[in-house]
């Protein structure tokens, strides 16, 4: 009894259950810092911060993800980075990798990665994100689920009370009756009044250069979902959008983040999520599988209220920043 006490006491922090933590780090800058160098600061400190020699790491897409890649072929030239394996999650990062001498791999040798570092299109109070208005969804999303640690860097334009107005969601579909996928996909009741709108031209950016459909790394074709209003239920959005047959993914990246590095006009802050529910999840499966049932209530017991004080933080602080938007 008393092993089996200490593996139960233990559980929480074998699974990576911690104390919920925030921070606001200060790094005092100039108000006249260009956007390009605030994405430079954010990308740099992710790596500097997170990244340690021998590492596995997924390497983001997109403009502000690009100076994180920099920063790791800097310092690997430096050798203050050693024995870095990157898993790039585009083409064009794969190419600026290799330009930068980053040695590669897939996930094909590597399904468990250390840490994974991208930007973000928008992030609610919950760090629930939109991501994809470059394109690399899909292969962003495969990439940093596997991440044990997803640290997401942006400016402060990105962050937002709700998913959706600041930013259209991009949904990635087969190129097969794509208009049939659009209008189901558009009425869908977890988007409702959304407009899809399919991706024309580059399929990097979301702002129409061409006439044909934008073609992913995959081959795919990509819809825009428009909102006035910010979706209601971000969780209930993505399990219905992946479960639509002609839907490949979504931009939707929810419960996925492990801190946010936040570049703003007072400096830059960091911001860490709370207890992951999937971790939950995962400590519940545990439990059923490897300890006897007579000591299962009390894991569980604790495990039940783990996940309804994160539900009870989250509801908190999205009434804090609708109380503060009304005012």
């Amino acid at each position: 009894m008393i092993m089996r006490g200490l593996l139960l006491a233990s559980l929480p922090l074998a699974m990576g259950f911690t104390a919920p933590r925030t921070g606001r780090t200060a790094m005092r800058m100039s108000a006249a810092v260009s956007q390009d160098e605030l994405k430079k600061q954010v990308g740099y400190k992710a790596v500097d911060d997170y990244v340690k020699s021998g590492m596995i790491v997924g390497l983001g897409t997109g403009s502000t993800a690009a100076f994180a890649v920099e920063r790791v072929g800097q310092l690997m030239k430096e050798g203050k980075l050693t024995d870095i394996v990157g898993i790039p999650t585009s083409v064009r990062t794969k190419e600026q990798a290799e330009e930068l001498g980053i040695p590669l791999a897939t996930l094909n040798e590597h399904s468990k990665l250390d840490v994974a570092i991208d930007g973000a299109d928008e992030v609610d109070p919950a760090l629930n994100l939109v991501k994809g208005g470059g394109g690399a969804l899909l292969r962003e999303k495969m990439v940093e689920v596997c991440a044990d640690k997803f640290i997401v860097i942006v400016d402060e334009s990105k962050l937002c009370d709700g998913l959706g107005p600041g930013f259209p969601l991009p949904v990635e579909i087969t190129p097969f009756c794509h208009e049939h996928t659009l209008r189901l996909v558009e009425a869908l009741p977890s988007v409702a009044g959304c407009k899809a709108v399919l991706r024309l031209g580059s399929s990097s950016s979301n702002a129409p250069d061409g006439d044909e459909p934008a073609v992913t790394d995959n081959g795919n074709y990509i819809v825009d979902l428009h909102f006035t209003e910010p979706i209601k239920d971000a969780r209930a959005a993505a399990a219905e959008l992946k479960n639509t047959v002609g839907v490949v993914d979504h931009g939707l990246f929810c419960d996925m983040t492990t801190a946010v590095i936040i570049a703003g006009s007072d400096g830059i802050s960091v911001k860490e999520a709370k207890l992951a529910l999937g971790k939950i999840m995962f400590g519940i499966c545990f439990i059923s599988i490897l300890i006897p049932e007579h000591v299962q209530c009390l894991g569980l017991g604790c495990l039940a209220w783990a996940a309804e004080a994160q539900a009870q933080a989250q509801a908190q602080a999205q009434a804090q920043a609708q109380a503060q938007a009304q005012a």
